[in-house]
């Protein structure tokens, strides 16, 4: 493992931090904690979408889009901005795609994956 110099993204200190920006960060990571989630803040990292354009993105139900980018609104990860009669959604800040971004990178790392147990109790990696 590396120095958390570089393993951690600057002013982040578990040493200063608290219990109240430990649940801060805990419901940041559950807002995320969706497929659909995480395919909606990769889409809104690339330009501010509408609802329509995410739905036909994903090919996804109007309706299911607008319940996760809530979840997503109410965590402070999107904010919707009135242009007429439609919002558009954008990413609060960049650090958020950031988060996404590394997680899905980490994720498709083949050192990531975990295989099935040997046979003899040890997990592999």
């Amino acid at each position: 493992m590396g120095s958390p110099e570089r393993d951690c993204a600057p002013g982040a200190d578990a040493r200063t931090a608290g219990p109240a920006a430990y649940e801060a960060a805990s419901d940041l990571l559950r807002a995320l904690a969706s497929p659909t989630r995480v395919a909606i803040v990769l889409l809104l990292r690339e330009r501010p979408q509408c609802v329509h354009e995410v739905v036909g993105a994903l090919s996804l139900s109007q309706p299911l889009v607008s319940q996760h980018l809530r979840v997503l609104k109410d965590a402070g990860v999107v904010r919707g901005n009135r242009s007429g009669r439609e919002i558009v959604y954008e990413l609060v800040d960049d650090h958020l795609a950031h988060i996404v971004t590394d997680a899905l990178t980490h994720a498709m790392e083949p050192s990531s994956r975990i295989e099935p147990a040997s046979g003899d109790g040890e997990v592999s990696r």
